[in-house]
């Protein structure tokens, strides 16, 4: 007795099977892809009401006439238009010539203080690459005033510039003797110096931290080669070091200048809610035109005009930057 098997033809295959040669979905496999983007999901909704809210209500409240005849129930200000934002620009009338020296005063603020963490940062990180007996040590010690909580930082400073016992003018008046009278640090043009002081000492650390970080990409045969050549430390600094530095501190810069730009915390915690004209920041003089005067239809509008010249900014420094790369990859 003999069996016969059905053999399947070739080429042909089962009604509803896959094709041959591709692979099959396998819906686990969809679902494990897309499980990290459900992870994140809560996180990520949660951040953009916590940024678009706030945002999208200064928006609404900077065109309102609110005052503090609305604080109440601001949905009932009257709508004033684009009066608050001529307000702001009109800088022969009192609000907008106050505005315009609040921003003068932290475009000289930052500048200066970006480019002197960038100095301060990347020598010291420059100073900090060799090896030597100690170096983990001060390392760490460098790094205190970024890991001090800036309350703590900026009122230990407050005792330090006080005029009659604080300790700067004890060493600039009574150990250097390179003033006549002991200075006051906190009122007066003194206040601009005293401020960028505090930003620079709490500043640099970060840029000494992510130049050291970029530092560790750089191969040591560069610098070896060099030697060889008969290459001085200040050619390879030129030569080696800070173009390969160029991808770091372009991020490094921006993110010192928004975060410089929009400091709030060290100037209220060293001035209070009346910071002095000369160290009259941006971030302080719309607090004072918000909660001071109880006009948050302009403070909201000052806030919109930061906003935008910031946005303005970043994509300008970013479109420069970008083409500089491509460039010199070219």
């Amino acid at each position: 007795m003999t069996t016969t098997t059905a053999e399947r033809p070739v080429g042909r295959s089962t009604p509803g099977a896959a094709p041959r040669g591709t692979p099959r979905r396998r819906p686990g496999r969809l679902r494990r892809a897309g499980l990290p983007y459900l992870l994140l999901l809560p996180a990520l909704v949660l951040e953009l009401l916590v940024h678009l809210v706030p945002m999208v209500i200064g928006i609404v409240m900077s065109f309102k006439e609110l005052t503090q005849f609305y604080i109440r129930d601001w949905g009932t200000a009257p709508w004033s238009g684009f009066d608050n934002y001529r307000m702001s620009v009109d800088f022969d009338a009192p609000v907008g010539e106050a505005l315009l020296h609040s921003f003068l005063v932290t475009v000289a603020f930052t500048l200066l203080s970006v480019g002197l963490c960038w100095l301060v940062g990347t020598a010291a990180a420059i100073c900090m690459q060799d090896t030597f007996r100690g170096r983990g040590p001060l390392r760490a010690l460098f790094l205190v005033p970024y890991a001090l909580p800036v309350y703590a930082a900026v009122i230990t400073w407050v005792f330090m510039f006080q005029r009659d016992n604080g300790l700067v003018n004890h060493v600039l008046h009574d150990q250097l003797h390179l003033t006549d009278q002991p200075s006051f640090w906190l009122i007066g043009d003194n206040s601009f110096w005293a401020l960028l002081t505090v930003s620079v000492w709490k500043g640099w650390p970060f840029a000494f931290l992510i130049v050291m970080a970029g530092l560790q990409n750089i191969p040591r045969e560069l610098y070896e080669a060099a030697a060889l050549d008969g290459a001085g430390m200040w050619q390879q600094i030129r030569r080696i070091t800070l173009p390969s530095l160029r991808p770091v501190n372009q991020v490094l810069v921006l993110v010192l200048f928004l975060w410089t730009f929009n400091d709030f915390n060290t100037p209220y915690v060293l001035f209070g809610r009346a910071a002095p004209q000369a160290a009259d920041l941006i971030s302080v003089h719309i607090y004072q035109a918000s909660f001071v005067t109880w006009n948050f239809g302009t403070g909201s509008a000052m806030s919109v005009l930061l906003l935008l010249f910031l946005l303005v900014v970043t994509g300008v420094y970013l479109a420069v930057t970008s083409r500089g790369r491509r460039s010199a990859d070219a």
